[in-house]
């Protein structure tokens, strides 16, 4: 019998992982072939869920359910495109935790599925208005992690999209963080800014009483 949106909406809020790991499989190749998922918007409550359930698999202390859970909303991302924007809000939480995870593998993805974000489903801005509260993130890695992903955001959309004016201030309070790799990584952002937008930045950094040498 064909599964569908029903299906899944009851199958993520399984608890147990080996079961998680393979309901997270067929949702990957139900998303993947729209011939097979003609359901999957027909009840917004029910997707609302499914996506709900989805974050908290994110959350998990499992990597590999985290792991998994990433890739299902990526594949979520790919369908809905535009409209995966009121998810937005539910998802960045979590995928800022992720971020300063103990596993390269969990940071990279997390930061990839917010990269995906701003590629499909809203603008960068848009983004990294909800996403600035990663610079005061009580983990150092979940810090340094959103210094990294602005380094990444300028990298690919340069910086004309994004109102660097809103996030160099974060990048100043960064500079004193108690962590060297949160320190390091705020110059690291700041130096990919300068790249962009020269000696606008360098004016800015000393009207907001970064000393000149630094």
């Amino acid at each position: 019998e064909p599964v569908g949106m029903d299906y899944f909406c009851e199958q993520v809020q399984q608890k147990d992982v080996s079961r998680r790991m393979q309901v997270g499989q067929e949702l990957l190749e139900y998303l993947g072939d729209p011939a097979r998922s003609p359901d999957l918007e027909q009840d917004q409550q029910r997707l609302d869920k499914v996506i709900d359930e989805l974050t908290a698999w994110v959350n998990s202390s499992n990597f590999k359910v985290a792991l998994l859970g990433l890739d299902v909303l990526g594949a979520f991302v790919d369908r809905l495109s535009g409209r995966f924007k009121p998810y937005i809000g539910t998802v960045l939480l979590p995928l800022i935790d992720r971020m300063g995870d103990a596993k390269d593998q969990v940071r990279e993805q997390a930061q990839n599925l917010i990269l995906k974000l701003m590629c499909e489903a809203a603008p960068p801005m848009y983004i990294w208005e909800r996403l600035a509260v990663g610079f005061k993130h009580k983990n150092y890695r979940s810090r340094e992690g959103v210094c990294l992903c602005l380094v990444a955001t300028l990298n690919i959309y340069g910086a004309q999209p994004l109102i660097l004016s809103k996030l160099v201030p974060h990048l100043c309070i960064a500079f004193g963080d108690s962590n060297s790799q949160v320190r390091d990584a705020a110059i690291l952002a700041i130096v990919e800014v300068y790249r962009h937008v020269g000696e606008k930045v360098r004016i800015d950094l000393t009207k907001r009483g970064i000393p000149p040498g630094r």
